[in-house]
């Protein structure tokens, strides 16, 4: 998933849902953020650059991740 999201720092203000191109975003009973279709982010940025609790960070493919 291109989308690191740490869900005590939502603080369900939608922002990263209206922003969001590709329409994944979305808050659950709790108001809380997550992803409904990891497959289709494009990984753009957007709800991280909105976000105004940092609860949401974009990992790129093939970036911050170790393979060993």
């Amino acid at each position: 998933m291109a989308l690191d999201i740490t869900q005590k720092y939502c603080k369900g203000c939608g922002i990263c849902v209206a922003f969001c191109p590709k329409k994944i975003l979305a808050l659950d009973e709790k108001g809380k953020i997550y992803v409904t279709d990891p497959d289709k982010c494009i990984a753009c940025g957007q709800c991280e650059l909105r976000c105004p609790d940092y609860a949401i960070k974009v990992v790129k493919p093939g970036k911050g991740e170790s393979n060993g």
